[in-house]
């Protein structure tokens, strides 16, 4: 059985909005206020305040599908179902339906919907931990639903109990790590079954729905965020229990085509050939797979970032989508047996655009800004190439900590390295490499704690002030520099606040310092916060600000600070501007085009 992309969005909008939930539109790949993560890497990112009890425009059934990239599996990718840019699908019920609902239609989604055998599908749950009970109402539903397809679904052997490790979820983790407050619960997932793969005795003597040989796929995860952590240890049932729903459209793909290599389905294929075309190789070849999956996800992800305003560089987002160039062009250097042209890499990037045309992308109008990067960061490479071949030519040998530098100074991979050294005889200590890169991922881990919590995560006073303060401060340049100004985006942490924005001139020194003192005029003159949730039209009439980039639904939350400010936002802030203290601008710059930042505290 075979499905377009196309058709499985639509049939999923339609399940769903027959149950009474509405679209909620996707967010852009870097979102537009989040301290805590480069990308956007979950469906549920944008949803947490209302997950958290914030009031959604929408209503309290939602559902959308979410493009996503999650920077942390870039090195994983290479196997048959790896991948760094996915789409989630998700839906989401706040404080509305529970367990035996969701479970209920999302079995109906994909057997009746999606027409996959029962037989297939195996389901997870939380055994219980600690004071936590064994999730005994998730396992009473799935014995039903099964039931209800003559299937006696017996723990152990159609349902799995596993721990928190794999079936409890919220933001901090397992549950002996959440702070007191915090909001988590069990979670059910669904796992298809590729009959045609043997079990691999390495991976233990039993296969299960969590066993790595790759013969089960997880396709969904239930979360049901059901309890509150208090501050003796103990949980509580939250007053509003919400369903956090997602599921990889890409996977659900591969299950509909029952083919446990992703990079064979129909969301890959096209680009897959086009690759086999330009190398004169074919992806049937075991040892040409893995540079293949890493060159066709890479791509895409590298196409779509730059879609949503990401160039390449040496910092955060841009260094991410750099790297995701870079490798994919060692990975056609080894297949075509020479650097690949600039032409040839943008050229199998025009695939992903027509994969996706009238979806996220106009192919024609597209393709120049898109192939124009592509190609100057494949010629930069080139040239830090050369540069990598003459350090090592240098060198009388090669320790793995030279490898590693090489890597990090010129992105230089362990395989072109080896590859050269080979031609001398030598060998790399990879032992050496891996522990140098290992404190480097340590490193990288630390520096990033808590990157994947979505929205103003913490919700702690000052990122209230200082998202509040964003308002403000959104107005006051619109109101100083003229109404081209426009946001293109925000960072807030518990020290400071970032605002990036739009402007054909560079604004002047006063002309900040006049910024400054209409934000801190506003602040003393203690103007009240409040929200009404509006039709979107209505909004855009009350001449309320948006962030350009983002789509938004048909209803809005519209934030007021008195009368001086309007703005699309869906929370939360504080209560009155007084709260927010003193605001100092410290810092401005210029980062692009026609881009400046600014920093305050």
């Amino acid at each position: 059985m075979s499905i377009t992309h196309f058709k499985l969005r639509e049939q999923f909008a339609k399940f769903l909005s027959d149950r009474g939930h509405k679209e909620v539109p996707p967010i852009p790949l870097v979102p537009k206020d989040d301290p805590t993560t480069l990308f956007t890497g979950s469906g549920m990112q944008q949803f947490v305040p209302y997950l958290l009890g914030e009031i959604h425009p929408q209503g309290t059934r939602l559902y959308n599908i979410q493009r996503c990239i999650r920077a942390q599996d870039i090195d994983e990718v290479g196997d048959n179902r790896h991948d760094s840019f996915f789409e989630m699908m998700g839906n989401w019920s706040l404080g509305d339906y529970f367990k035996k609902e969701q479970l209920t239609w999302f079995f109906e989604f994909l057997t009746k919907g999606l027409g996959l055998d029962p037989k297939k599908l195996y389901v997870t749950v939380f055994k219980g931990e600690g004071k936590l009970p064994q999730d005994d109402v998730s396992i009473g539903v799935w014995k039903e639903i099964f039931k209800e397809v003559r299937i006696d679904a017996e723990i152990g052997e159609r349902i799995f109990v596993y721990d928190a490790k794999k079936n409890w979820w919220s933001r901090a983790g397992i549950p002996d790590n959440m702070p007191a407050g915090e909001p988590g619960g069990p979670d059910s997932e669904v796992f298809y079954e590729f009959t045609q793969v043997e079990h691999d005795k390495k991976f233990g003597d039993q296969c299960h729905p969590n066993c790595d040989c790759g013969r089960f796929l997880e396709i969904g995860n239930n979360v049901f965020m059901q309890y509150k952590k208090m501050p003796d240890g103990t949980f509580e049932p939250l007053p509003k229990q919400n369903v956090d729903f997602g599921g990889g459209l890409e996977r659900l793909i591969m299950a509909v085509e029952n083919n446990p290599d992703m990079f064979e389905t129909s969301l890959y294929q096209p680009i897959v050939r086009e690759i086999e075309k330009i190398t004169k190789q074919s992806y049937e070849k075991d040892e040409n797979k893995p540079s293949m999956r890493i060159i066709s996800d890479h791509l895409k992800a590298s196409v779509f970032l730059i879609k949503d305003g990401v160039l390449p560089s040496n910092k955060e987002q841009g260094y991410v989508l750099r790297r995701l160039l870079r490798r994919l062009a060692v990975k056609l250097r080894k297949l075509l047996g020479a650097m690949p042209s600039a032409t040839d890499v943008a050229h199998i990037s025009r695939m992903v655009l027509e994969m996706y045309e009238g979806l996220y992308f106009e192919t024609e109008k597209d393709a120049p800004l898109i192939t124009k990067t592509i190609e100057e960061e494949i010629k930069r490479f080139s040239l830090s190439l050369e540069k990598g071949l003459k350090e090592i030519q240098k060198m009388q040998s090669v320790s793995g900590k030279d490898a590693f530098n090489l890597y990090q100074s010129f992105g230089f991979p362990l395989e072109v390295t080896e590859e050269l050294l080979r031609e001398k005889g030598e060998t790399v200590d990879k032992k050496q490499y891996y522990d140098e890169f290992q404190k480097h991922k340590e490193a990288s881990r630390n520096a990033s704690v808590g990157k994947f919590k979505g929205g103003l995560a913490d919700n702690s006073v000052k990122t209230l002030q200082y998202h509040t303060a964003t308002h403000l401060l959104h107005q006051a340049l619109f109101d100083v520099l003229g109404d081209e100004i426009r946001q293109e985006g925000s960072n807030i942490t518990g020290e400071r606040l970032r605002f990036d924005y739009y402007s054909t001139k560079k604004p002047t020194d006063e002309e900040i310092k006049k910024v400054e003192s209409i934000v801190n005029e506003k602040i003393n003159a203690a103007l009240p916060v409040e929200f009404k949730i509006l039709p979107k039209a209505e909004a855009e009439k009350l001449g309320a600000k948006s962030f350009f980039r983002e789509k938004y639904p048909e209803m809005v939350k519209v934030y007021s600070i008195g009368d001086y400010s309007k703005e699309f936002c869906g929370g939360p802030h504080v209560k009155n501007t007084k709260e927010i203290g003193k605001i100092e601008i410290y810092k401005t710059e210029k980062i692009g085009s026609n881009l400046y930042r600014i920093y305050a505290k």
